[in-house]
């Protein structure tokens, strides 16, 4: 019925991935599996060394993770996350200070914790190496 009254953002919950893809071809615009994406979520934290973890559409994810051991002491810029491993570091927090944005300039340190985003793969990847 909201189709039919050309409702333009159309929100429907679903109950597995096969009835997600029912509810998007019959035309819901955003499809939320909470049981799914919340259960996807907890395996990622308690098999990986991630401290947490949000993936969104388009395989796409933000990942908190500790530090990895090799980029102590070096500025962002120069330890090549960015390229070498496909992800951005977004922010970084160090012991008993808030999280700060990160710039090319942003020196890691041991104890710090930081958010990468990227592809969800890479992200995991990336996270397994700390």
């Amino acid at each position: 019925m909201l189709i039919d009254l050309e409702v333009e953002d159309i929100w429907a919950k679903a109950t597995s991935r096969e009835h997600g893809k029912i509810l998007r071809r019959i035309g819901a615009h955003h499809v939320v599996l909470p049981e799914f994406d919340m259960g996807e979520r907890v395996a990622h934290l308690v098999t990986g060394r991630m401290l947490d973890y949000i993936e969104f559409e388009d395989d796409f994810a933000i990942v908190k993770t500790a530090a990895p051991s090799w980029a102590f002491g070096k500025p962002l810029g120069e330890s090549g996350i960015r390229s070498k491993y496909g992800v951005t570091v977004v922010c970084v927090k160090r012991r008993g200070h808030d999280f700060t944005y990160a710039t090319a300039e942003t020196m890691i340190m041991p104890g710090d914790t930081l958010i990468v985003a990227g592809p969800a793969g890479k992200a995991e990847q990336f996270a397994d190496m700390t």
